[in-house]
C-alpha cells in the first residue's frame, strides 16, 4: 500500500529518516465469508449470494484470531464477499477491538443502513472501507445491479453522521477511469477524508476481465490527478488521505513528479521511498480466506501456503519451505526483465508478482502494469517488454 499524502507532507515538510523499523507482523486481510449480494466485474473472490460449504466457525476464527495476536499481528481487515452478510461478524469485531488489533471493514455499503448503523458504530471500527466503482451510472454496471450507487453512498453519509472513519475505495479499469474526477469531487462535495485507488490485479473476476485494465498512459493520467487532488488538499491545510494499492510503481512515479515539482526535495523524497521499499506481498500483507487458507496477499487465491486448521498461521507464515515464500522474502528479490534492471528497484520492489505468474506462468518476470517507460527506470537499451491486451486509446482519457 502507497501512503501517498504520507509522501507528499515528508516533500512540503521533510524530517530527519529515522532507521527503518519493521511491523511485528503483517497486516491480515481476513475474507471472512465468501457470500456476496452483489456480482462485481473485477472481483477476485469470484463471489456470489450463495453460502459456499466449509467456512471457518465463530470459534475457528476465534482460535486464528489468538494465534495472530501472539504472532504480532497489528492490523485485521474483515473482508468478503460481503463481511456484513456473516450473522457473527459484529461478535468478531467486536473480540478483535478487544484483542488490540486496529480492526477495518471493507464493505460494498449496500447492506449499511439506518437498522445496523448503530451497531457498526458500537464495536469501532477503525476504518470502514466503501467501494465506489465511479458514479451511478458506471458504478452500477460495474456491481451489475440498479440502485447499488445510491445504497453505497448513502452507506458513506451514515458512517460519517454516525463519527466513523469512513474511505472510499476506486478500483482503476479503462472502463470506469473517466470517473475518477467526479469521485475525487464527490469526496470533497461528502467531507470524506480518505480515498483509496485500487490498480486493477489479475486475479478472480478481475483477471478474466484484465483486457479492461487500463492501460500505462491511463494509469499515469489517474495518478496525476491524485497527486494534484491530494498537494491541492495538503496546501491548504487540510490534508485528505490518498492511499494507492496494487502497482507499486506509484512511488518511483511520484519521484519523477518531484523531480519536476520541487526538484530541491527529490534525494530527501528518494530515500524516504527506499525505506518504505515497496511490494510486501508475503511479508508485511498476508490474506486467509473463508476457508481458512493463507496466501501471500488477497490475489493470489490460486496459491495455497497451508491452512489454519491444519497448521497455525504463525507457522504458516515464517515457512520458507515453500519457493513462492521463500522468493518473496529474500532481500533483494530475484525478478527479472525490466523489474530486475529497474534503477527504483530499491524503491518499487519489483512491483506485484502476481501478474507477472497470470501472465507468463513465472512469478519472477517483470510486472506488466508498470507504466514508466524504458528511459525512466534507467534502460540503455530498448526492452522487448511483456504486455498488457491492448486497449482501445481512442477511448482512452487524455
Amino acid at each position: 500500500m502507497f501512503r501517498l499524502t504520507q509522501f507528499m507532507q515528508e516533500m512540503r515538510a521533510p524530517s530527519p529518516i529515522a532507521p527503518k523499523r519493521n511491523p511485528p507482523g503483517p497486516v491480515v486481510i481476513w475474507n471472512l465469508i465468501r457470500r456476496c449480494n452483489l456480482t462485481c466485474l473485477h472481483c477476485y473472490s469470484i463471489s456470489a449470494d450463495i453460502d459456499f460449504p466449509g467456512e471457518l466457525t465463530t470459534g475457528e476464527v476465534y482460535t486464528v484470531m489468538d494465534d495472530l495476536r501472539s504472532f504480532g499481528v497489528p492490523v485485521l481487515i474483515l473482508s468478503g464477499g460481503e463481511p456484513l452478510l456473516r450473522p457473527d461478524i459484529f461478535d468478531i469485531a467486536q473480540r478483535a477491538k478487544a484483542s488490540g488489533f486496529y480492526v477495518g471493514l471493507s464493505s460494498n455499503g449496500t447492506l449499511v443502513s439506518e437498522a445496523n448503523i448503530d451497531a457498526i458504530r458500537a464495536v469501532g471500527f477503525d476504518y470502514v472501507g466503501i467501494s465506489l466503482d465511479g458514479m451511478r451510472e458506471t458504478h452500477d454496471r460495474f456491481r451489475r445491479k440498479v440502485g447499488a450507487f445510491d445504497a453505497s453512498l448513502a452507506a458513506v453519509r451514515l458512517c460519517r453522521d454516525a463519527g466513523i472513519k469512513v474511505g472510499l475505495r476506486f478500483t482503476l479499469t479503462h472502463d470506469n477511469a473517466q470517473d475518477l474526477p467526479a469521485l475525487l469531487d464527490l469526496m470533497d462535495a461528502e467531507g470524506i477524508d480518505k480515498f483509496y485507488l485500487s490498480h486493477l490485479n489479475y486475479a478472480g473476476r478481475g483477471n478474466i476481465n484484465r483486457k479492461h485494465d487500463a492501460a500505462h498512459q491511463l494509469s499515469r493520467w489517474a495518478m496525476n490527478r491524485l497527486f494534484d487532488a491530494c498537494w491541492q488538499s495538503i496546501a491548504k491545510g487540510a490534508p485528505k488521505e490518498f492511499v494507492t494499492g496494487n502497482n507499486d510503481a506509484d512511488g518511483a512515479y511520484l519521484l519523477l513528479w518531484a523531480r519536476e515539482h520541487c526538484p530541491e526535495i527529490e534525494s530527501h523524497l528518494h530515500a524516504r521511498l527506499a525505506q518504505w521499499g515497496g511490494n510486501s506481498s508475503g511479508v508485511n500483507i498476508a490474506n486467509i480466506d473463508n476457508l481458512g487458507n493463507v496466501h501471500p496477499d488477497t490475489f493470489w487465491w490460486n496459491y495455497n501456503l497451508g491452512n489454519v486448521r491444519q497448521r497455525p498461521f504463525s507457522e504458516i507464515w515464517q515457512d520458507r519451505s515453500d519457493p513462492l515464500m521463500a522468493g518473496l522474502k529474500a532481500k533483494p528479490r530475484m525478478v527479472k526483465g525490466r523489474c530486475g534492471a529497474c534503477q527504483f528497484f530499491d524503491i518499487c520492489g519489483g512491483n506485484t508478482r502476481v501478474r507477472a505468474y497470470q501472465l507468463t506462468g513465472d512469478a519472477w518476470q517483470e510486472d506488466p502494469a508498470c507504466y514508466l517507460d524504458d528511459e525512466e527506470i534507467g534502460l540503455t537499451q530498448p526492452s522487448e517488454r511483456l504486455k498488457l491486451t491492448p486497449y482501445s486509446r481512442s477511448r482512452a482519457v487524455a
